[in-house]
């Protein structure tokens, strides 16, 4: 495939949504505008079952590199996911086992697919190489590196200062991503900003070999707090959600991720983005419809979108509906298991992450696992069951 050198475009990749290159802007820019097919790659860890709106964010920016023309590798971390990396986490992380990482990776490049053109993406498991690093090649690696370069990164320096512990093999899980760079030879990596630290080690070890690698770093879809969007929040969309499902959490964003969602969640051009001037609802109306275009057709995400305006905004629900009496204070997932609405509170569990579970009186879904009944409620159950909550 011929590489694409036209600057505009070039311009574009290395700007929307992009949030560091290093060594620079500039000195990238030259590399693309000559013409050579880079070997990119991104990686992802196998911690869960499904990809989500941010890995998803990263793998648009990926597709872009890959119409360019450059040469695209989806790194799937099966060795690094069992030690877990520490970027973040102000505790140590779980470690997983063989049979879970596996059971997680079953979908991951069906669901890459959905951004990826994966005829022309190579995946590769890196555990081919660091499961057959001898003890006295890690050494050797982990000889490049200082304990004080390993204990620069903010989550290490605020867990000393809390009197958290740090395992020692939390400090090797950046020489693994750094040595995931040079078992490949790679020329660029593209990630989360949060991965900047790991991935500078990576450039570190190949610099040591005597090449350069670049980096480029996403935005990251943050809330209003700084916190990434995720499952604590409640509000994670993954790639796996139903077209209801993906459209409804959107729909539940605070309006100031607007802007940032439409940059790095959509393909809407910059000059059109820059012209909704709509108000706040109707441009989240437009965001979600173009993100669940993405990965599940347009219509699809025009099916979501009526769906949720009948149910939110026409508000078409039902004139009768069935009721449960309950008890002011008491928690609604034991009042809806205990009125037999819900089989039991592992059904309520995967309804809230489901965001299945929607207020019709606030129009907005039910994130809270522990709420409290404080006031008369109408809930949509799933796509069909309407409940009238009705405090004695």
């Amino acid at each position: 495939m011929k590489v694409i050198t036209d600057e505009k475009k070039i311009d574009e990749v290395l700007s929307r949504g992009v949030e560091n290159i290093y060594p620079s802007k500039e000195e990238v820019k030259k590399v693309f505008l000559s013409g050579k097919i880079l070997s990119i790659y991104n990686g992802i860890d196998p911690t869960g079952p499904t990809l989500h709106i941010g890995h998803g964010s990263t793998l648009l920016k990926l597709r872009e590199l890959q119409d360019l023309g450059h040469k695209i590798i989806l790194l799937i971390g099966d060795f690094t996911g069992r030690i877990g990396d520490p970027t973040d986490k102000t505790a140590t992380r779980k470690q997983l086992s063989i049979k879970e990482i596996k059971e997680n990776l079953k979908s991951y490049t069906k669901q890459a697919g959905k951004i990826l053109d994966m005829k022309k993406t190579q995946v590769k498991f890196n555990s081919k190489w660091l499961s057959k690093l001898s003890f006295e090649e890690g050494m050797e690696i982990a000889s490049e590196f200082t304990l004080q370069q390993m204990i620069e990164r903010d989550m290490f320096e605020k867990r000393i200062k809390e009197g958290q512990p740090i395992h020692l093999h939390e400090f090797f899980y950046p020489l693994m991503q750094g040595y995931d760079s040079v078992a490949m030879n790679i020329d660029m990596e593209i990630g989360g900003n949060d991965q900047t630290f790991n991935m500078l080690i990576g450039r570190t070890m190949m610099k040591n070999r005597g090449k350069e690698k670049y980096i480029l770093t996403t935005k990251l879809l943050v809330d209003p707090t700084g916190k990434k969007m995720g499952k604590s929040e409640g509000n994670m969309v993954t790639l796996e959600d139903s077209e209801e499902n993906m459209f409804g959490k959107i729909m539940s964003w605070p309006d100031s991720l607007i802007p940032l969602a439409f940059e790095i969640c959509t393909r809407v051009p910059i000059p059109k983005i820059n012209e909704i001037n709509q108000n706040p609802r109707d441009a989240k109306m437009k965001l979600a419809f173009e993100i669940v275009k993405i990965y599940h057709g347009e219509k699809k995400a025009g099916e979501a979108q009526e769906s949720f305006i009948n149910t939110f905004q026409k508000k078409e629900i039902p004139e009768e509906m069935e009721e449960i009496n309950v008890l002011n204070g008491e928690l609604l997932s034991e009042a809806l298991v205990k009125n037999k609405i819900l089989s039991s509170k592992g059904e309520w569990r995967r309804l809230i992450l489901g965001n299945a579970i929607h207020n019709l009186d606030k129009s907005k879904n039910i994130t809270d696992q522990n709420l409290k009944i404080s006031e008369n409620l109408t809930l949509k159950i799933g796509k069909k069951r309407f409940i009238k909550v009705l405090i004695k």
